[in-house]
Parts: C-alpha cells; structure tokens; sequence
C-alpha cells in the first residue's frame, strides 16, 4: 500500500493572449504556481478535441520541462475516451478521466505517482506553531491587494471588480522567523443581497476560514468609510474567537483631504464598532505599501496574547485588588435588574485562544450585569496585555441547597 502526501493548487482558466484584466491576472497566478510545482496535471476538454489554445498551452508546458499529466476530462463514455487519444501528440501522458463521476481519478494519480518518486519523509517532530491569518472584509476593500503586499509576490488576483476573489487562498509566509498561513477570504456581502450562488458560497467560505484562523485582519475602506456590513463581518470574527487587528486601506487617497485626520476616522470607527474598542488600528495602503509593515508584527504581538496563561498566583493578586474588598470581603457585585447580594468568590483561567476565564459567584440570584463584566473585562486587559485578543468571560453560581437535601 502506497501512501504519499501532496499539495494541490487550483488555478484558473488559462488565457495566454486575452488582455482582459482578470485573465492576465489568472494567468500570472498559475505562471507562479507552475514555477513551484513538481508535476503538472493539466485538464483539457476530451469532448470538444484538441484546439488551437490547447496547442499554445501544450508549447508553454513543454518549456517547463516538468512532468505534465493530461487529465482529459468529460469522458464519460468510452467514445468520448478514445478521442482522448488525440492529446497523446503533445508528447505528455494522458488519462481520461470524469471530474463529474470520479471515473479515472485514481489511475491518473497512479501514473503521476510511478513517474515522480515520493519524497524521503522527515523524522517526526513537533510542528512549529504557525500563526494562521484570515484577511477578512467587504468585496473590494483591497484584501488581495494587501495579502500581495504582504508577501512580495502576485499570488493572488487583483482588479478593481468587486468580487473577484471567489474562493480563499491558504499562502505561507515566514517572517522574523515566525510562521504565517495567510488565508485571503472571498468577499462577504449581505445575504439578501446576494445574487449569485458563488457569492452566497464566498460568505459561507468566509465564515469557515474565520473559524480556523488565529488573527484576523478586518479591511476597511478608507473612502467610503465605516458601513454596517464593516460591523457585521467584525461580529463574525468576534464571534469565531478571533484576535483582530483593523487595516484601515486606501488612506492614501484620504490624505490630501484636510478635513480628514485619523484622529476623526478613529473616532468615527470607535462609535461604530464599540464592541472592538479593544482591537488596534492601522491606517494603510495596500497599493503603495504605506504602513503595511505594521500588520505582520501587531499580529504576532496578538497570537502571542492570545495564548497566554495567566499563573494562579498573579490571578489572585489581581481578584484581590481588582474584584473584593479592602478588608478581605467580597463587594455586591452590579446583577441585571439592579441590587443583589450577588458577590464574586474567585476567578480562574479555564482555557486559551481565546483566553476563557470563569467568575464563581454566590449568593443572590445569578446573572452578572454587562457593565460588571466590562470593567473586569478591561482591567485584565491592561493587567496582563491581552493586545488585540478578545476575553471569554463564563459566571458560575453556586446556589446553596434547600434544607433536607444533602
């Protein structure tokens, strides 16, 4: 039994000639991915036959001098696979195969397996932590732009059509020697407003990678402001876990205007989104550059925070001087519905990113008021620098058994 493991990557159709924006884009992305591959399965229309294209693909393949497989594909009947056969005078090797039923799948990856051997495997040893980071935010807000920026590299289609970025694209990047997985998230749009099935699938998609990633880069748009989607797509990381760190794109199209400072963005930025009070802000360009070196380092600033484990001993330093009274006692403690003898025995840490913690209270009736936890909520952010990192805060109440019961 052979077992071997591989990365696939996926590119678009590729279109050598056409000028169109998003086909040059495509285009340069699968150049790049082609550069780094082993092998190369290309996939080829078996029911339309060979075609002038298919010629202009064939001689930019062969230059590559890399192992090409011909994946003819639609050949679902055994007509259809021996016209496949016709692809044989490109010189590379050919299996028809139906991507709709799985038929040939499996004997194509036989044939890429015999000709390239698999890789020596490395001694097991514990993977380095690796910081995963979504790029989240509305379509066009210039979250590609970005993500390309931040890797150097045109990895990722970019054009000033909103919703080109249909699915999320999973790169690495080491910097300072840190790890990164930077996820680029399709576009997320308002359901009722979404049209097309790719776009209701582009906020499903976001939401998944929202739920593995660490840190989270919410873009906004400079120009247009702050919009009540901004807010909704920030609840969503709020709510995945996520550390999140706010890029403010396109400022430099701000700058020239005197009546905009980032003082006043901030501001109105802040009143949209009281509940990320906590999450830092950097005003950026994705085109030019400006200030995009800031992110990665308020990233690692926010995984590291995130993971922190607080040591009992500094815990109860802090409930004692945050949480009870001068003398030892526990304060009444702020319950919905206005007073109670409901008081905060302890705290403890329950779990990390993101850090979770749980009040013990007793007495009273259970059901700590908002602003309570708040302001526990911030005193242990500035306590111990959870930067960037949102705090799970869980009230258990300890009631005291009626008479008669043991």
């Amino acid at each position: 039994m052979r077992a071997h493991r591989f990365r696939l990557v996926d590119t678009g159709g590729i279109v050598p000639d056409d000028e169109a924006v998003i086909p040059s884009n495509i285009f340069k992305q699968a150049s790049f991915a082609i550069s780094e591959a082993s092998a190369i399965i290309w996939v080829v229309d078996a029911r339309a036959g060979a075609t002038p294209l298919d010629e202009e693909i064939a001689v930019l393949l062969r230059a590559t001098g890399k192992p090409v497989f011909v994946a003819a594909n639609k050949a679902e009947t055994r007509r259809v696979e021996d016209e496949a056969g016709e692809f044989h005078r490109f010189g590379f090797t050919v299996v028809p195969v139906s991507a709709e039923h799985g038929n040939g799948v499996g004997d194509l990856i036989d044939e890429i397996f015999e000709d390239i051997p698999a890789e020596p495997q490395p001694e097991e040893e514990s993977a380095p932590s690796e910081i995963r980071l979504a790029i989240i935010g509305r379509p066009n807000v210039g979250k590609s732009s970005l993500l390309n920026k931040l890797l150097g590299e045109e990895r990722v289609i970019v054009s000033p059509i909103a919703g080109t970025t249909r699915d999320a694209v999973d790169t690495h990047l080491e910097f300072e020697g840190n790890k990164f997985l930077l996820i680029d998230t399709a576009g997320i749009r308002r359901k009722g407003k979404t049209s097309e099935m790719a776009e209701k699938l582009s906020v499903i998609m976001a939401k998944k990678s929202l739920e593995r990633a660490d840190v989270a880069i919410l873009v906004i748009d400079a120009v247009e402001g702050v919009t009540n989607l901004d807010a909704t797509i920030a609840g969503y990381a709020l709510d995945s876990g996520c550390s999140i760190i706010i890029a403010v794109n396109k400022w430099d199209a701000l700058e020239e205007k005197e009546t905009n400072t980032i003082y006043e963005f901030e501001r109105e930025l802040r009143r949209s989104m009281k509940f990320l009070d906590w999450a830092p802000m950097v005003a950026i360009s994705a085109l030019t550059g400006q200030r995009v070196t800031r992110i990665l380092p308020l990233a690692i600033r926010a995984f590291e925070a995130r993971g922190r484990r607080i040591q009992t001993s500094r815990l109860n330093r802090f409930f004692e001087d945050a949480i009870t009274q001068p003398k030892g006692g526990t304060a009444p403690a702020p319950v919905k519905g206005g007073f109670s003898r409901l008081k905060v025995q302890f705290l403890t840490q329950a779990g990390v990113r993101p850090p979770l913690f749980i009040l013990f209270t007793s007495g009273g009736k259970a059901g700590l008021h908002f602003s309570y936890l708040r302001y526990v909520e911030n005193r242990m952010r500035e306590e111990f620098d959870f930067f960037a990192t949102p705090i799970r805060l869980v009230e258990r109440h300890k009631t005291k058994g009626k008479k008669g019961e043991a």
